[in-house]
């Protein structure tokens, strides 16, 4: 909120670390957003596709499982054994190509779309908050957290359950929820007032939502069990808990599927929103090819970043498992707000003069606590996730010293 305060560009985290740190560092993290936004992308759109499979079962109708799961996915029988195996998810593919499409056409079409899908889902969760609160089984919740053990899933991976290394995991993958608010501040440059409406837009959004969060959360874990979700809600989880522990609210099921789809829907939106306006500044910069800032003449947006963007997205919503994409977009979200943490406290010390619309209280303090907490969430995420993490990184930097050195207009002096 800072530094989009003292910063009105597009951009991000991107265009302030390259005022804070310098142009590598900024390479970094602008490699690093790809990784947050365009593979956030493929996460959710790999879910929607599940949603859809939910409503279409209302109707009597499913996409089969071959063609709606990743080719790393199976679907078991209650003995174990593999009855179906997935070749393309086809419609994470065209939810990613339509709301693409709505990018080119307009920030402003897109404002208006997502204006009305928040409202209607933000009115079903707390639906689903007020009538969910009386059929909670308060045994579900006793203990409210559970003592540290462990867990294996279907494949064999053993995870951490309850205790502080439980909570950490469980945050960190469940952390790309909040990318949301980082991605308000990528689109400053298109906003009207964005010294005065970033922070009000990110804190105020921040408060909402987790508040939202955390009453949702409570209600879900009340009404079914840790197995339940293990072996019958992995898919659209949200409605199968209402249907089964909620009798009499099949409709608030049918409405949750049709929210969640929406609300899915406008979260894609603005990732691939995000995305397009990040590589739009490195490429402005020099850093990534020009056909990342060409302008469409007509809609003024840019319509060539939309296109390479939704092919890149696509071939990982459409072949990569969403555990998997969902993991790696946790960790690049969590790297990159090291990163802005960092910025904040260096150009405090070495800016103090600048003017800020909004200043974050207690600096340092404030910063190290954030450093601290995305850093716990990071270990939390395991090994796996860490060589994930350092092989993007490495490639970005491949490509840095190969292209993105030769063209930076940085150091061609061609701008300040």
């Amino acid at each position: 909120a800072e530094l989009a305060s003292m910063i009105p560009v597009a951009g991000s985290a991107y265009t302030y670390t390259y005022a804070t740190m310098g142009e590598f560092v900024a390479w970094i993290i602008g490699w690093d957003l790809i990784l947050e936004y365009a593979i956030g992308a493929a996460t959710v759109a790999i879910a929607w596709s599940e949603y859809l499979n939910k409503l279409l079962e209302y109707f009597g109708m499913r996409i089969p499982y071959e063609w709606s799961h990743s080719p790393f996915e199976s679907l078991h029988d209650a003995s174990g054994a593999v009855i179906a195996t997935g070749m393309i998810n086809i419609p994470a593919i065209l939810i990613l190509a339509l709301l693409s499409l709505v990018l080119i056409r307009g920030t402003k079409e897109s404002a208006m779309l997502n204006g009305i899908i928040v409202v209607t889902k933000v009115a079903i969760v707390i639906l689903v908050i007020l009538f969910g609160w009386q059929f909670i089984n308060p045994a579900n919740h006793t203990p409210y957290i559970p003592a540290a053990s462990t867990y294996t899933d279907p494949l064999g991976v053993t995870h951490p359950f309850g205790g502080i290394m439980g909570i950490l995991q469980a945050a960190g993958i469940v952390f790309f929820a909040f990318i949301g608010f980082d991605a308000v501040s990528t689109a400053a440059q298109e906003a009207k007032n964005p010294k005065r409406g970033m922070p009000i837009g990110i804190l105020g959004s921040l408060a909402i939502c987790t508040v939202l969060y955390i009453l949702f959360s409570h209600v879900l874990t009340g009404l079914a069990t840790v197995e339940d979700f293990r072996t019958h809600g992995k898919e659209a989880s949200v409605s199968w808990a209402i249907s089964h522990y909620m009798p009499g609210f099949e409709w608030l099921s049918k409405l949750v599927t049709v929210a969640i789809l929406a609300g899915f829907s406008s979260v894609i939106l603005v990732m691939l929103l995000g995305q397009s306006r990040v590589t739009y500044s490195m490429s402005r910069d020099g850093l990534v090819p020009k056909v990342f800032s060409q302008v469409h003449p007509k809609f003024k947006t840019p319509h060539k970043a939309n296109m390479i963007i939704f092919v890149l997205t696509s071939l990982f919503a459409a072949f990569v498992p969403g555990d998997v994409v969902g993991e790696m977009t946790s960790i690049g979200t969590l790297f990159a707000f090291i990163l802005v943490c960092v910025g904040v406290w260096l150009l405090r010390r070495s800016h103090p003069d600048i003017k800020r619309q909004f200043k974050t209280p207690m600096v340092p303090l404030v910063p190290i606590l954030g450093i601290i907490v995305c850093g716990a969430m990071i270990f939390g995420l395991g090994w796996t996730n860490w060589l994930r993490l350092a092989g993007w990184l490495a490639i970005g930097c491949v490509i840095y010293f190969t292209y993105s050195i030769r063209h930076s207009k940085l150091r061609k002096g061609e701008h300040s």
